[in-house]
C-alpha cells in the first residue's frame, strides 16, 4: 500500500509540474504578445509627439529665422522617422503593416510639404513660408498621420485586450486543474501518513532506544569534527559564491553594454555599406545614409561618456542654474519615459536657490530616479518631484559639510523597500529588478554624481508606502553675491586658420589617415607621423606650427614627448588629442587645450584655433578671409 500511495503522490506532482510549465508558458506567451503591443502603442505615441514636436520647432524657426531651431526641426524630423522605422520592425501582423505602409507614404508626403516651408524660410521668404505654414495645417497628409496612428492604437489596444481575456480563461482553468490535483495530493499524503504510523509502531521501541543511546556517545565528538569541517566549508562557499556573484554582475554589465555597442555599429556598418552601394546612382540616398551611419557613431560615443562618467574618468562641466528650471525643462522628457499611466507633479518651495552643478549628468540622475520610479509603480501611479532647499547640519546627511543645500526629492508611490535592500542600494551591479531589466548602475552612478558634486543623497522608504530620494546639492549664491572672475565670460569668435604646417602623431594608422584627411579639408599641411620617437626629426626637417599628438601611445606618451620637444620648439602650439580622459599625463594636460575621441571636423577646427590663440598669435596670412 506504502508503494501505491507513493507511486500515486509521484503522478500527481508529475502533473502539477506539467499543470504548471503549461500555465507558465501560456503567461510568458501573453506577456511577450501584451509586451510587443505596449511597444507599439508606445512608438505610435512616441512618434505622433516628435512629429508635432518637429512641426513646432519649423514654426519657431520661420518666426524667428533661429538655425539652431532650423536644425533642431531637422533633428526632430529626422528622429520622427526612425521612430517610424522602430515602428514598422515592432509589427508582425499585416493589417498593422498597411497602416504602417501608409503611414510612411504620409510622413513622407508631409516632410515635402514641410520641406517648402523651411526652404522659403532660408531664402527669407516669409510670407510664403507663412502662407505655406497655415495651409499646412489642414493639409491632408497630417489629418491621414493622425488619423493611420489612431487606428494603430486603436487596433493594438483591440487585440491586447482579446489577448488578456483568452489568458485569463486559460489560466483559470489551469488553476481548476492544480486545485483537483492539489486536493487529491493532500488525501494522498494524509492515507501516507496513517500507513507510515502504523508501519512505525511495530518496531521495537525498547531496542531501537537503546541502540541509540549507545550510538549518540560515539558521535558526540564526531560531530564536534563535523561541525567544525561543515563551518570551514560554508566560509569557502560563501567566498565562492560572493565571486561567483561579481562575475555574474561584471557579465551582465558587459552584455548590456556589447548589446548597446552592437546596436549602433549595426547602424554604423549599414550605413556605410548602403553609402557605397548608392555613391555612383543616387548620392542623396547615400548623404542620407551616412548620416545614419554618423548618428549611430554619435550615440556610441555618448555610450562612451556614459561609462566614463561612472568610472569618474570622465570630468565634470558644471554651470549655474536653478533646479525648478531644469526639473520644468524635463517635462517632455519625463512624460515620453514614464508613460501616459503615470502622473507627475511638481512642487517648488519658491525660494529660487541656483546650483552649480554639471547640468546633463543631473538631468540623468532625476530622470534615472523617475524610471526607478515607474517600475516601482509598475507603470501605474502617482510621481512627485519637489525642489526646494535645506539647512543641513555636519554629518547629517551622508558625508555633507554643513551649509545650505538645494533638494530636489523623488517621491513614488510603488511597493517600497526594505531595510536590507534600502542598506545595498548604491552598490554597484545591485539591483532587484529581473535578469536583462536593469545592470544595477543607476543608483551607483547618481551616488557618485552627487558625491563629486560635494553633496548628499538620502533616501526614505517602507515596504507598501513607495520611495523618496532626496539629493542635496550644495547651494550657489545669487548672481549678485557671486565673485565676479567665477561670472563666464562670452567668448569672442576665435579667426578659422589655413595654411598651417602641422605635425599629427599617432600611433593608429586609420586614426592618422582621417585626421590627416580632415586637416587637408581645413586647408592646412599636415605631416603624419606614426610614432612619437621619430618626431623629433621631422621637426629639425620642417616649419611647424602645430603639434596635435595623441596621450596614450607606445614607446612614449604624448605629454612626456612635448615635454622633451617643448624646450627645443617654444614656439609651436600643442593640441592632444585623446578618447579616455584618465590617461597618463597628470599635470601635463592641465595647461593644454584638449580635443576628445571621437570629434567632427567642425570640433577639430575650433580646437586648432583655441591651441593657436592660446599659443602666440598666428601668423600673418594665416587668418582666413571672413
Amino acid at each position: 500500500m506504502l508503494v501505491v500511495t507513493a507511486v500515486l503522490g509521484a503522478a500527481v506532482l508529475v502533473a502539477v509540474v506539467l499543470t504548471v510549465k503549461a500555465a507558465d508558458r501560456q503567461r510568458d506567451r501573453a506577456l511577450d504578445l501584451q509586451s510587443r503591443s505596449y511597444e507599439v502603442m508606445i512608438l505610435a505615441s512616441n512618434l505622433s509627439g516628435m512629429i508635432a514636436d518637429a512641426e513646432a520647432s519649423l514654426g519657431r524657426y520661420m518666426i524667428s529665422r533661429d538655425k539652431q531651431l532650423g536644425q533642431l526641426y531637422s533633428d526632430q524630423w529626422l528622429r520622427a522617422g526612425t521612430l517610424l522605422d522602430r515602428l514598422d520592425r515592432a509589427t508582425d501582423r499585416p493589417e498593422q503593416q498597411r497602416r504602417i505602409d501608409a503611414l510612411r507614404a504620409a510622413y513622407a508626403a508631409r516632410g515635402k510639404e514641410l520641406s517648402l516651408i523651411a526652404l522659403n524660410t532660408v531664402y527669407h521668404q516669409s510670407n510664403q513660408a507663412l502662407a505655406r505654414y497655415y495651409h499646412a495645417r489642414n493639409a491632408q497628409s497630417l489629418a491621414d498621420i493622425n488619423r493611420l496612428l489612431k487606428e494603430i492604437n486603436d487596433n493594438e489596444r483591440a487585440l491586447l485586450a482579446r489577448r488578456s481575456e483568452a489568458v485569463a480563461h486559460s489560466l483559470a482553468h489551469s488553476n481548476r486543474v492544480v486545485q483537483v490535483l492539489v486536493t487529491l495530493g493532500v488525501l494522498i499524503v494524509l492515507g501516507a501518513m496513517a500507513l507510515g504510523w502504523m508501519a512505525v509502531k511495530a518496531f521495537a521501541e525498547r531496542a531501537a532506544a537503546r541502540t541509540e543511546a549507545d550510538l549518540e556517545r560515539a558521535r558526540v565528538g564526531d560531530l564536534e569534527a563535523a561541525v567544525a569541517a561543515a563551518t570551514a566549508e560554508l566560509q569557502e562557499k560563501e567566498a565562492r559564491l560572493r565571486q561567483v556573484q561579481k562575475m555574474e554582475a561584471i557579465g551582465q554589465l558587459t552584455g548590456g553594454i556589447a548589446h548597446d555597442f552592437n546596436n549602433m555599429l549595426a547602424v554604423v556598418i549599414g550605413g556605410l555599406e548602403l553609402a557605397r552601394r548608392h555613391l555612383g546612382d543616387n548620392p542623396d540616398q547615400a548623404v542620407r545614409h551616412i548620416d545614419h551611419a554618423a548618428e549611430g557613431a554619435t550615440r556610441a560615443a555618448e555610450l562612451t561618456r556614459r561609462l566614463l562618467a561612472f568610472s569618474r574618468a570622465e570630468p565634470m562641466r558644471p554651470e549655474a542654474f536653478e533646479a525648478r528650471a531644469l526639473i520644468a525643462g524635463m517635462s517632455n522628457l519625463l512624460d515620453r519615459a514614464l508613460g501616459d499611466a503615470i502622473t507627475v507633479e511638481t512642487v517648488d518651495d519658491g525660494c529660487g536657490w541656483s546650483v552649480r552643478a554639471d547640468r546633463h549628468q543631473l538631468e540623468n540622475a532625476v530622470l534615472n530616479l523617475a524610471v526607478n520610479a515607474r517600475d516601482a509603480m509598475d507603470g501605474r501611479g502617482t510621481l512627485v518631484i519637489a525642489t526646494g532647499g535645506a539647512t543641513v547640519a555636519a554629518g547629517a546627511v551622508g558625508g555633507c559639510a554643513a551649509g545650505d543645500y538645494v533638494t530636489i526629492a523623488v517621491t513614488d508611490t510603488g511597493c517600497g523597500m526594505t531595510d536590507e535592500v534600502r542598506e545595498r542600494v548604491f552598490e554597484p551591479f545591485f539591483t532587484t529588478k529581473p535578469v536583462g531589466k536593469g545592470t544595477g548602475l543607476g543608483l551607483s552612478q547618481i551616488f557618485g554624481f552627487v558625491r563629486q558634486s560635494e553633496g548628499g543623497i538620502a533616501i526614505e522608504s517602507a515596504p507598501g508606502r513607495g520611495t523618496t530620494v532626496t539629493l542635496y546639492l550644495p547651494r550657489r549664491l545669487a548672481d549678485g553675491a557671486e565673485p565676479a572672475a567665477e561670472a563666464p565670460a562670452a567668448a569672442e569668435p576665435l579667426p578659422a586658420l589655413v595654411g598651417l604646417d602641422i605635425l599629427v602623431v599617432e600611433d593608429d594608422p586609420r586614426v592618422l589617415a582621417g585626421t590627416l584627411g580632415a586637416l587637408e579639408a581645413l586647408g592646412h599641411h599636415p605631416i603624419g607621423c606614426g610614432d612619437p620617437l621619430a618626431a623629433p626629426g621631422l621637426l629639425d626637417r620642417h616649419d611647424i606650427d602645430l603639434i596635435i599628438s595623441d596621450v596614450l601611445m607606445p614607446g612614449r606618451t604624448g605629454p612626456e614627448m612635448i615635454a622633451e620637444l617643448a624646450p627645443l620648439h617654444p614656439h609651436i602650439a600643442v593640441l592632444f588629442v585623446t578618447g579616455y580622459a584618465g590617461e597618463e599625463g597628470g599635470g601635463a594636460l592641465a595647461d593644454r587645450i584638449v580635443l576628445r575621441k571621437p570629434f567632427t571636423i567642425a570640433a577639430l577646427e575650433r580646437a586648432i584655433g583655441e591651441a593657436m590663440a592660446s599659443a602666440r598669435p598666428p601668423a600673418p596670412g594665416r587668418i582666413a578671409a571672413e
